[in-house]
């Protein structure tokens, strides 16, 4: 596993595009769910996650990454990180998975499971135009409505993406199958506000 971009992908004006902004609330959300004391996160990114969580419930949050320069806490790949067994409540890792090879994807839950007490919580890419529908009439509830229309594209690797869901051969029930070999899958989720990020609760 190779570092994949440098510190500067993750400028605000390049990176947090409005719907990435929409993710971020569900990381947040999902991880405050759990009323966790420790958080460990796979991908330090920007840090926009880490520094909410550590005010919202003062716990200890430990990020692991390959890249050097994002200044990790812990600088390991995400299938062999140098901690412990059930050294952490929550373990996370948000659009990451699908930076390792499909092949590796395995041994990589495996090792989230290893460090997790309770749970783990992933997002990964859900590739497919998105049709949305949003009503709002006064003195009504907001009516939201969103599907993905499935096109199987072959993947084909872009210097950072190994696969996608949605794309021939990477198929939301495989990957479920996958999930479900190792963990109980609480729930699945995709965002109203960002169609492409599909999103996994799962405990150990």
């Amino acid at each position: 596993m190779e570092k994949q971009v440098d510190k500067v992908h993750y400028n605000f004006e390049r990176y947090c595009y409005p719907e990435r902004w929409g993710s971020y609330y569900y990381q947040i959300r999902e991880i405050i769910a759990q009323s966790p004391r420790t958080v460990m996160e796979v991908g330090a990114g920007d840090y926009t996650v880490r520094e909410y969580v550590r005010q919202a419930l003062a716990c200890t949050y430990t990020t692991v990454d390959i890249a050097e320069d994002l200044k990790p806490d812990i600088k390991a790949p995400i299938n062999r990180i140098p901690v412990a067994d059930d050294s952490y409540d929550v373990m996370c890792a948000f659009e990451v998975l699908e930076h390792i090879p499909f092949d590796k994807v395995e041994s990589a839950l495996i090792e989230m499971k290893r460090i997790s007490k309770k749970t783990v919580l992933i997002s990964v890419p859900h590739f497919g135009p998105a049709i949305k529908f949003n009503i709002k009439i006064p003195c009504i509830p907001e009516i939201r409505c969103a599907f993905k229309v499935p096109i199987p594209l072959i993947h084909r690797f872009n210097g950072q993406h190994y696969w996608e869901l949605g794309k021939r051969g990477y198929s939301p029930r495989m990957f479920r199958v996958l999930l479900r070999k190792h963990f109980t899958l609480v729930k699945e989720f995709v965002p109203y506000e960002n169609q492409y990020h599909h999103f996994f609760v799962l405990n150990i």
